[in-house]
């Protein structure tokens, strides 16, 4: 009789999941500058949204606390974290205030 994680292995197999490459899958389309700023744009915004939740638990500080001080909701403040929303500078300025950071454009 066959273990769990046999029958596990023996249902991957069968389905023979192939994975493919970042430049398979969208080597077309990074030679479109649409496409590049586009996903540049995405980019930016997952790594400011991982710099402020990193400098923001680094300072000890809940979302609830930063969402005060910044005189916004909690949940503001997860949506910029999660990174899958905008952020405006208004915004992104009154977060570095009671992160103490400045925001520097270059």
């Amino acid at each position: 009789m066959k273990n769990k994680s046999q029958i596990k292995q023996n249902i991957v197999n069968k389905r023979q999941i192939k994975t493919h490459s970042f430049n398979e899958v969208f080597g077309k389309d990074l030679k479109s500058r649409e496409f590049k700023n586009v996903y540049s744009q995405e980019i930016f915004r997952l790594r400011l949204a991982r710099q402020i939740r990193e400098i923001r638990t680094e300072k000890n500080l809940t979302q609830k606390d930063v969402a005060q001080k910044a005189k916004m909701t909690q949940s503001v403040v997860a949506r910029i974290e999660s990174g899958k929303h905008s952020i405006s500078l208004e915004t992104l300025d009154r977060i570095a205030q009671v992160l103490n950071k400045k925001i520097q454009l270059t």
